[in-house]
């Protein structure tokens, strides 16, 4: 059987007790630092050898691998049953098992956002921002952790502080929702990096608060581990407009990390000149040759 995505369809939810049978995970494409690792973990079409399974779950990230996922759903489906989930199917995510559909180390703790951010999906597909069970991990994905209880987040920081490497908050935080004690906590576990974003100009102001904030309760400026994602790329968005905002950043004492706005469905950007300066903006070593 397989259970594929018909327009307008939202994928069944994988429940726990689903998790705990021999479940291949298939995903479209292989993201370096995320997808996790392991036997029964794939990224094409089953071999000669076909694993002995339960059942075959397809993860999908992004809207525009959804046609590779149904292809390989019909590769594997005579191997087991198979379900397509993930956040591009607009399938509401429930409880995160670590390891399962990200690699160890990576983490959720909280799902949703109460904001309506024009370009995010999250608020359609998750809803208002709600708590999980916290499991281990140190580098936090959740959709808007700092919209959380300052309980939940004050938790998710005593979690952090026990395990084996620096924490690191890539999912980002939002730089409005930042507050004293909140920014006294995240000193004290001294993360790798923390990550805000300015995506639109109502960012701006509450980033510089943010920056000032942690500046004052310690952060190290010169360490970069304070960090923001800068949307470019977007509609009637301009390459001088784009690295105006990047600088501004930087000025801040804060270490951009241009994110390339990309067509839904397709996945498409506005062309090599996007592509190049979004290059030239996500790595500190080259940002510090070009600013």
């Amino acid at each position: 059987m397989t259970t594929l995505l018909k327009s307008g369809e939202v994928a069944r939810r994988l429940t726990v007790s689903e998790v705990g049978m021999r479940t291949a995970r298939v995903f479209p494409r292989r993201i370096k630092k995320a997808t996790p690792s392991g036997d029964l973990v794939f990224t094409r079409e089953p071999g000669l050898f076909r694993p002995d399974v339960d059942e075959v779950h397809i993860s999908v990230t992004f809207t525009w691998d959804l046609p590779r996922a149904h292809y390989l759903a019909e590769a594997w489906k005579a191997i087991a049953p198979v379900k397509i989930g993930g956040p591009a199917t607009g399938m509401r995510g429930e409880s995160f098992v670590p390891g399962m559909y990200l690699k160890k180390g990576y983490v959720i703790t909280s799902r949703g956002c109460p904001n309506n951010c024009w370009f995010c999906e999250v608020p359609k597909r998750e809803g208002n921002v709600r708590e999980l069970p916290i499991t281990e991990g140190w580098n936090v994905l959740d959709d808007n952790l700092l919209a959380c209880s300052e309980k939940h987040i004050l938790e998710v920081v005593d979690m952090l502080r026990g395990q084996k490497h620096k924490a690191e908050f890539t999912g980002g935080l939002e730089a409005a929702r930042l507050t004293n004690p909140i920014a006294h906590a995240l000193r004290s576990i001294k993360p790798d990096s923390v990550f805000f974003a300015y995506d639109t100009p109502d960012d701006w102001e509450p980033l510089v608060n943010a920056a000032q904030m942690l500046w004052n309760v310690g952060f190290p400026v010169k360490k970069h581990c304070v960090r923001a994602y800068v949307l470019i790329g977007y509609p009637k968005d301009t390459l001088r407009d784009a690295e105006r905002r990047l600088r501004a950043v930087l000025s801040l004492g804060v270490m951009p990390f241009a994110m390339l706005w990309r067509e839904k469905t397709t996945g498409m950007h506005r062309g090599f000149p996007w592509a190049d300066l979004q290059r030239k903006w996500a790595r500190p070593a080259i940002i510090a040759r070009v600013a």
